[in-house]
């Protein structure tokens, strides 16, 4: 694997399992285990956001949802010129939350990236460390 001048992410203990999960093909997400709650979330963090409490756990969501919304970049940040134009996307997961990520195996383009259509995880592998959640059209649509 060639060297990147990406700046990666840097795992932290709170959200380590969500990086353990890419190394192993599984997009986690969280969810609250109280009864009254049951809230499912993104990003990852140690407490629920919807009632505080702590009795949360991990789980493997389906890896699917549809596109919320996008933008195309044109003007690449440092280490993705070769990447230009990409769409950096916001997901609605079919679990609920709404992850930030971008569009793979498609073309970037307004016409190609239809709001709400039905979208799937893919992972990609950015070093050795690091494997990152990017999403593609279900099914292989393009």
């Amino acid at each position: 694997m060639a060297e990147t001048r990406k700046i990666l992410p840097a795992p932290t203990p709170e959200t380590q399992a969500f990086w353990d999960g890419m190394k192993a093909g599984e997009l986690r997400l969280q969810r609250c285990l109280d009864p009254h709650c049951a809230h499912v979330y993104f990003p990852p963090r140690p407490f629920c956001p919807g009632c505080g409490s702590r009795q949360v756990e991990w789980f493997a969501s389906s890896g699917r949802g549809t596109l919320y919304s996008y933008v195309i970049n044109e003007r690449p940040a440092p280490g993705f010129e070769a990447e230009a134009p990409y769409a950096i996307a916001v997901v609605q997961l079919d679990e609920g939350p709404r992850m930030m990520t971008n569009l793979v195996d498609v073309e970037q383009t307004p016409e190609a990236l239809q709001l709400d259509m039905p979208l799937e995880v893919t992972f990609v592998e950015a070093s050795s460390e690091v494997t990152l959640p990017k999403f593609r059209p279900a099914g292989g649509a393009r």
